[in-house]
C-alpha cells in the first residue's frame, strides 16, 4: 500500500491531479467555515445543537458542516443535484424531444446539456435561497434569541445571492475537479463534507461511555457493527455478475481472427452513490417545506405538523419511502446507463455471442433478465443500508455518522477514487513497459 502512495507521486501527471483535487477540497473547506454576515453565530449554534439528530442535522450533513455556521456554502450541492436529477428524469422519459437529441450528439450534446443543467442549478438555486433566507429570518432558537442581527430588505438580498453564489462557486469547483482532478468533483465534495464530522462523531462516542449514557460493551457492539455493515457495503459495491462471452472464428485474408472469451461484467450495485444522493435530495423537500414553512395549511390541516409526523425518521413511512426512492434510482440509473439492445446489437457485429443464447433480440432480452436481477438485489441491500443510521440513533444513541447513508457515500466514493488512481498506475506502468520494449528492440536491431 505504501508503494502505490509513493507511486502515486512518482508520477507528475497523476501528482498533479491529486493535488490538485486536495486543492479544490482545501478551498472547499475554507469557503464553509466563513459565515454570512449579520448571522447571530450563537443563536445558530443553540438551534443545531437542540436539532442534531434532525432534519436541520441530516441537512447539515451534506453541506459539510456548512449550514450549521450559516457559512456562504449553506445551500451545498443540492440545488446541482436536483437540477441533475430533473434533467435526467426528462431525458428517461423522454419528455422534451430536445433532450434526447442532444443526448445523441456526442461530445457537443453533453457540453449543451451540461449548460442546461447549470442554468437549472442556478434557478433553483435561486429558489432556495429565498427560501432559506426567509425561514433563518423567522426560525425560533430554543435559547430566544433571533438568528439575524437586522434583517433588512438589503440584508435579505445580500444573503440570496450570496448563497446562490456559494452554490455556483461549489458546481465550479466540483467540475474542476472532475475534468482537472481525480474522481467525481461532486461526490468528492459530499465525501468531504461527511469525512469533517468523523473527528467529532468518535468524540460524542467517547463523551457518552465517560456520562455513562452509552455502556462500554453497547459500544463494542456498535463498534462490531460498524465493520460488518463497511465490509458488506465494501463487498456489494465491487461485486459482479459475469456474463460469459464467445467470439467466432473468422478468417480475414489468411490470418484466423476470433475464437477467444471474455466476460460482460455487471455491477450488483450499478449506481453506486448515485441513487442514495438522488433519493435523499428528493426526500429533504417535504421535510424543507415544514422545516420552513411552519404556518401553512391546507383546508384547515397544518401541513408542517403534518409532514413532520409522516415523514419524521424514526417513522415506518419515513423509512418507507426512502427505500423506495432508493430501488427506483437504482433502477432508473441502470435505464438510462445501460443499453442492453445497443450491447446485443454491438456483440453481434462483433461476432460475440453468449453461450445457449441465439445472437441479437434474444441476447438483448437475456442481458435485460439478468440486470433487472442483479440490480433487485443491489437496491435491495443499498436500501436496508440506507435506513440503518435511524434504527441506530433510537436503538444505541449512535452519532448519525455511524450510519448507511454516510457509509454507502464514504466507501462509493473511496472506491471510485482509488480505482481512478490505480487505473492511473496501471496505465504509467503498462507504457513505460512498451516504452522498454521499444528501446531493446531497437537496440537488438542496431546490434
Amino acid at each position: 500500500m505504501f508503494n502505490k502512495i509513493a507511486d502515486i507521486f512518482k508520477i507528475p501527471q497523476l501528482r498533479s491531479k491529486v493535488l490538485f483535487t486536495l486543492a479544490i477540497i482545501v478551498a472547499y473547506r475554507i469557503g464553509a467555515a466563513v459565515p454570512i454576515p449579520g448571522i447571530n453565530a450563537d443563536a445558530v449554534r443553540s438551534l443545531f445543537e437542540a436539532n442534531s439528530n434532525g432534519l436541520l442535522g441530516f441537512l447539515d450533513m451534506f453541506s459539510g458542516g456548512a449550514l450549521n455556521r450559516m457559512s456562504v456554502f449553506s445551500m451545498g450541492i443540492m440545488p446541482y443535484i436536483n437540477a441533475s436529477i430533473i434533467m435526467s428524469l426528462m431525458q428517461g422519459a423522454h419528455v422534451i424531444p430536445y433532450l434526447d437529441r442532444l443526448a445523441k450528439e456526442g461530445e457537443q450534446g453533453r457540453k449543451k446539456l451540461t449548460q442546461i443543467t447549470r442554468y437549472g442549478t442556478l434557478i433553483l438555486g435561486a429558489i432556495q435561497s429565498f427560501g432559506l433566507t426567509m425561514a433563518i429570518m423567522r426560525m425560533p432558537t430554543p435559547s430566544g434569541m433571533p438568528i439575524v442581527l437586522d434583517p433588512t430588505m438589503s440584508w435579505m438580498v445580500m444573503t440570496v445571492f450570496t448563497l446562490v453564489t456559494g452554490t455556483v462557486l461549489i458546481m465550479w469547483l466540483g467540475e474542476q475537479v472532475t475534468e482537472r482532478g481525480i474522481g467525481n468533483g461532486i461526490s468528492l465534495i459530499i465525501f468531504a463534507g461527511i469525512v469533517e464530522r468523523l473527528p467529532s462523531a468518535c468524540l460524542g462516542v467517547i463523551k457518552l461511555i465517560q456520562m455513562e449514557e452509552l455502556s462500554l460493551l453497547l459500544a463494542i457492539v456498535l463498534l462490531a457493527l460498524v465493520l460488518v455493515v463497511l465490509t458488506l457495503v465494501v463487498w456489494v459495491e465491487t461485486a459482479q455478475r459475469r456474463i460469459p462471452i464467445n467470439y467466432a472464428k473468422r478468417m480475414v485474408g489468411r490470418r484466423m481472427y476470433g475464437g477467444q472469451t471474455s466476460f460482460l461484467p455487471i455491477k450488483v450495485d450499478q449506481s453506486g452513490v448515485i441513487a442514495v444522493i438522488f433519493a435523499v435530495s428528493i426526500l429533504s423537500a417535504p421535510l424543507t417545506i415544514a422545516q420552513f414553512a411552519p404556518d401553512w395549511t391546507v383546508w384547515g390541516i397544518p401541513v408542517s405538523k403534518t409532514i413532520t409526523d409522516w415523514f419524521n425518521r424514526s417513522s415506518w413511512v419515513y423509512n418507507l419511502v426512502y427505500a423506495g426512492l432508493v430501488i427506483f434510482f437504482c433502477y432508473f440509473y441502470n435505464s438510462i446507463s445501460f443499453n442492453p439492445k445497443d450491447l446485443a446489437e454491438n456483440m453481434k457485429k462483433s461476432g460475440g455471442f453468449v453461450p445457449g443464447i441465439r445472437p441479437g433480440e434474444p441476447t438483448a432480452v437475456y442481458i435485460q433478465k439478468v440486470l433487472e436481477r442483479v440490480t433487485l438485489g443491489g437496491a435491495l441491500f443499498v436500501a436496508c443500508i440506507a435506513v440503518l443510521p435511524d434504527y441506530l440513533r433510537t436503538m444505541m444513541s449512535a452519532p448519525f455518522f455511524f450510519g448507511g447513508t454516510s457509509l454507502l457515500i464514504v466507501v462509493g466514493v473511496s472506491l471510485d477514487t482509488i480505482g481512478q488512481i490505480e487505473s492511473h498506475l496501471i496505465m504509467r506502468h503498462y507504457e513505460g513497459f512498451m516504452k522498454e520494449g521499444r528501446i531493446k528492440g531497437r537496440w537488438f536491431n542496431i546490434k
